[in-house]
């Protein structure tokens, strides 16, 4: 939603430079020039081009003004699910790019049961709520369902992985995170269970730039 609000104030600015320029400069019979009809005559001089460019100026200026409000200072980041694409800004600046991997959107359902889980990421903002360095992974329940093993008591040592997750976690609640991986040939591709997993250099760079309270603008 945010980003799309920057898309279109971003093209309604490029709109009126546009026509600005057409008044000015793309049809020069206007700037000065009589325009003569069977009994009236016309004349369109350089005060009513003036007048017209000082306008246009005062528009774009209010327009790039409102899009510099909406433009956060901090460090965010885009997550774009479509593409597997993030985009880290800082200081309203495009500071790292890259490819990442986001949810597969199937569902885990069991046998005999209502209970289900879906394994998609989901759309909105939220922030990054806790960040950790050589994070153990935690398995949850469906780890153990779709590997078709019995499912092991709260605690149980062979519910915690180290390395799973790579060198740093960024925790953005109801179990989703930003994270690395060991699948790293599967970078840029849907196969996660909802997290957002990045490459080890991307990671490090996302870890030490966004903070406790950062946004994460996903779509």
């Amino acid at each position: 939603m945010i980003r799309n609000l920057f898309i279109y104030l971003a093209i309604l600015i490029v709109g009126v430079l546009f026509l600005g320029y057409m008044i000015l400069f793309g049809i020069p019979a206007l700037q000065e020039s009589t325009i003569v009809l069977p009994g009236m005559t016309t004349q369109v001089g350089a005060d009513e081009v003036g007048t017209n460019k000082e306008s246009l100026e005062k528009e774009i200026s209010k327009l790039k003004d409102k899009l510099d409000k909406f433009t956060p200072t901090e460090a965010y980041i885009i997550i774009n699910t479509n593409d597997n694409h993030f985009y880290l800004y800082k200081n309203k600046q495009l500071i790292r790019d890259g490819l990442c991997s986001t949810g597969k959107n199937e569902k885990l359902v069991l046998n005999d049961s209502p209970k289900e889980y879906v394994f998609h990421t989901p759309f909105g903002v939220r922030k990054v709520l806790s960040k950790q360095k050589d994070p153990v992974w935690a398995k949850p329940n469906w780890a153990f369902i779709e590997d078709g093993m019995p499912i092991p008591p709260p605690g149980d040592p062979s519910r915690f992985e180290s390395g799973t997750l790579g060198k740093y976690k960024l925790t953005l609640g109801d179990g989703y995170m930003i994270h690395g991986t060991i699948y790293k040939r599967f970078m840029g591709m849907s196969v996660t269970h909802g997290c957002v997993r990045l490459g080890d250099e991307d990671l490090e760079v996302v870890f030490n730039t966004l903070a406790i309270g950062s946004k994460v603008y996903i779509y």
